[in-house]
């Protein structure tokens, strides 16, 4: 670099242009492309198939369902929503206080992440924790704090939904967390722009077939996860494997099944006696009964057919009529 400015002088660049035109035609291809970019659009896709999430969703919920079943030793019913992305702004607007809004941070993820914990959850856990029914509570005043009782619970509850989101990650990502903030109005709870787009994970709770249903809402920057992009993608990938090696197994073990040696029975009829009557029989008795219409085809007690019996040549046989119907296994 002759120029004393620091700059590149116009031989300099020419030359530049001149090897990278050279080494695309080496190449094969044309040394330049132009891509279509929209500087006021937004990606909104995360590089992967959202379903990454679904799957990470959904064994949380199993974990969250054993931690809370441990410590208040009921069953609680939760259902999982789809993934959603969408501006921060219009996931607060959806809000009302007073609400457990929890900052938290997901190590080593970027930014900071949202745990939203509706009252009616808190008030149907303490409630179940100390022997009641779970029924939960009435809708409180926006300003109302939450009680030094009230907190117990919410710690509680955090550490159960820590726990079960570290075992739910745990196959992609080994995460840490650590508490930052915790507010009544979500509104004070700015963990990205109002613009910004952010990932929202929704569980229905109910803690009891009476007790009125809450959410619990899990909510990350849609900036965290782009950098591990790649490992959701490979997990889905795996997963399709893992799909297509269940397959060829159950096919491999119909087959193997389809050898299996079995017992049928062709039952001609049923003589109904009490014990003393059998008792009393004696070689040479004869016993009456009035011959159904079909025999039946029976394996370990099992009806699958219906049948006819004969002859052919010196040998008995039958010649099925109909299937039974089997009832299918709930």
């Amino acid at each position: 670099m002759s120029n004393p400015s620091g700059k590149l002088t116009p031989e300099e660049l020419q030359a530049l242009q001149q090897e990278s035109m050279a080494n695309g035609i080496a190449a094969g291809r044309e040394a330049y492309q132009v891509v279509k970019h929209d500087l006021a659009s937004e990606d909104t896709s995360l590089g992967f198939n959202e379903s990454a999430i679904d799957m990470i969703n959904e064994r949380f919920t199993r974990q969250l369902r054993v931690g809370l079943m441990d410590v208040l030793r009921t069953t609680p019913k939760i259902q999982v929503d789809r993934v959603k992305i969408e501006k921060y702004g219009a996931f607060l607007s959806k809000l009302q206080a007073p609400l457990s809004v929890n900052t938290v941070k997901f190590e080593p993820l970027r930014g900071y992440s949202l745990v939203v914990i509706d009252p009616s959850i808190i008030f149907s856990s303490l409630d179940n924790f100390f022997g009641g029914l779970g029924k939960g509570s009435n809708p409180v005043h926006p300003g109302r704090m939450f009680t030094p009782t009230e907190n117990s619970i919410i710690r509680i509850m955090l550490n159960i939904i820590f726990a079960s989101l570290k075992e739910a990650w745990s196959p992609i990502l080994q995460l840490d967390f650590t508490e930052t903030a915790a507010e009544i109005n979500p509104q004070f709870a700015q963990i990205a722009d109002e613009n910004d787009l952010v990932i929202v994970s929704r569980f229905v709770l109910s803690m009891d077939s009476n007790a009125s249903e809450g959410t619990i809402s899990i909510v990350t920057p849609f900036i965290s996860l782009k950098p591990i992009r790649d490992l959701l993608r490979s997990r889905i990938q795996s997963s399709e494997e893992n799909d297509a090696k269940d397959t060829q197994w159950r096919e491999e073990l119909a087959d193997a099944s389809g050898h299996a040696k079995l017992r049928l029975l062709v039952n001609l009829g049923h003589i109904y006696s009490s014990l003393g009557e059998l008792q009393t029989l004696e070689a040479g008795d004869i016993l009456f009964f009035k011959k159904p219409e079909f025999a039946t085809g029976e394996i370990e007690g099992a009806k699958i057919f219906t049948a006819e019996v004969g002859n052919i040549g010196n040998n008995v046989a039958i010649k099925i009529h109909d299937f039974v119907q089997i009832p299918p296994i709930n």
